[in-house]
C-alpha cells in the first residue's frame, strides 16, 4: 500500500509517498481503509518539531531525539472497514467509520488497523468523509478545554482567539450548542466564515485591540497561543475560566498555580482524548449542530502541497488529503 512517510524532521518534502507492507488486523482489530485524512497543526508540529514557546527541544522526546520514531503522520481519519479480527463483535465488514489514532499518528496511509475497543465510531451519514475525518482532533480539543477544564454552561460568555481555525470553529459551535454568548476572534478574511457558524460577535484581531476590550468574559479560550496568560486572566470575569491550547512552557507551569489562588481558574497542556467525547461530537454532527469546516482538500499524491498550505499558517477551519475509493 501506499504511505506518506517522513524519514528526518523538517520542510513540508520530507514527506514522500512511499510503497509499504499493508496491516494485517489482529483478532481484537479493524483494517479500515483509508477515505479521508487531516493534516492539522500536529503534524506539523510533529514534522518540524516547533513546539510552543519554552519548550525547546522537549518534544522530541515523544516523537524521537534524532529522527521520527513513527514515520507516517495523521491522527485522524475517515474510511470503510475492510476486515475485521476474529474477536470482534461491535463493528462489521463494509461500515463506514472514523478513527482517531492521536500520538500514535499513522493515518496517512491507504490502510490503518485500529483496536475495536479503541477511538473509533461509526460515521455520521449526513458528514462526507472529508467531513468526518475532521471532527476528532479538533473536536476532542474543543469539548476538553471549553467543558471540561472551561465548565461553560448556558447563558455565559465565551470569548474565541483564533475563532476561524479548526479548532475555532470547532469551539464556535460547541460553545453555542451549550447555550453560550460567542464573540469569535479572527483576521478580517474570516469574519464572515466566523459568524456564519454562530458567533453572536466577530472581532477583527488586525483591527481591534482585543486586550483593551471594554467587557470580561466568564471563558476566554485562546485556541493558538496568542496571549500569555497574564493577559487573558485581566480579560476575566472574578470566576472566570481561562483555556489555552499550545500554550507556552510557562503558561502550563503558571495555570495550575493561579487557580489555586482564587475564584478564577486556569488550564493549559494537551488535551485528553476520549472515545465517549467521539461519540458526542458525532451524535452532534447527526443532530445538524455540527459541522467541520474544511479550507481545502488535496488528493492524496499532493499532501507534499497540502502540509505547506498548514504551515503556511493562513488556513481557515481543516485541510483534508482525500483517497481514491474502490
Amino acid at each position: 500500500m501506499k504511505a506518506a512517510v517522513y524519514e528526518r524532521y523538517g520542510p513540508p518534502e520530507v514527506v514522500e509517498i512511499k510503497e509499504v507492507p499493508r496491516p494485517m488486523p489482529a483478532d481484537d482489530q479493524l483494517l479500515i481503509r483509508t477515505y479521508a485524512a487531516t493534516i492539522t497543526s500536529g503534524d506539523w508540529r510533529a514534522r518540524t518539531m516547533i513546539g510552543p514557546r519554552g519548550f525547546g527541544p522537549i518534544p522530541r522526546l515523544a516523537f524521537g531525539l534524532f529522527r521520527p520514531r513513527r514515520r507516517v503522520l495523521g491522527t485522524e481519519m475517515a474510511g470503510r472497514i475492510e476486515a475485521v479480527g476474529k474477536d470482534v463483535t461491535t463493528f462489521a465488514v463494509g461500515e463506514d467509520v472514523i478513527a482517531f489514532t492521536g500520538l500514535e499518528m499513522g493515518c496517512h496511509a491507504e490502510y490503518i488497523t485500529m483496536p475495536a475497543n479503541g477511538k473509533v465510531v461509526h460515521k455520521p451519514q449526513n458528514l462526507s468523509f472529508p467531513q468526518a475525518a475532521a471532527l476528532s482532533f479538533a473536536g476532542t480539543s474543543a469539548l476538553h478545554f471549553l467543558l471540561t477544564k472551561g465548565d461553560i454552561k448556558s447563558g455565559e460568555t465565551v470569548l474565541i482567539i483564533g475563532a476561524s481555525g479548526a479548532l475555532g470553529t470547532m469551539g464556535v459551535q460547541i460553545a453555542k450548542y451549550v447555550g453560550a454568548h460567542v464573540t469569535g476572534v479572527c483576521s478580517t478574511a474570516n469574519l464572515e466564515l466566523v459568524s456564519s457558524i454562530g458567533a453572536d460577535r466577530v472581532v477583527d484581531y488586525t483591527q481591534t485591540d482585543i486586550t483593551s476590550l471594554d467587557e470580561t468574559f466568564d471563558v476566554v479560550f485562546d485556541t493558538v497561543g496568542a496571549l500569555p496568560l497574564g493577559k487573558i486572566r485581566q480579560m476575566l470575569r472574578p470566576s472566570g475560566r481561562g483555556v489555552v491550547a499550545a500554550g507556552s512552557l510557562l503558561d502550563n507551569i503558571t495555570a495550575p498555580i493561579w487557580s489555586l489562588m482564587g475564584e478564577q481558574k486556569f488550564s493549559a497542556g494537551v488535551a485528553a482524548e476520549t472515545v465517549e467525547d467521539m461519540h458526542f461530537l458525532a451524535d452532534m454532527a447527526e443532530k445538524g449542530a455540527l459541522k467541520p469546516v474544511i479550507d481545502r482538500m488535496y488528493p492524496f499524491d499532493q499532501i507534499t502541497q497540502a502540509h505547506a498550505h498548514v504551515g503556511s499558517g493562513h488556513k481557515a477551519g481543516n485541510v483534508v488529503v482525500e483517497f481514491a475509493q474502490a
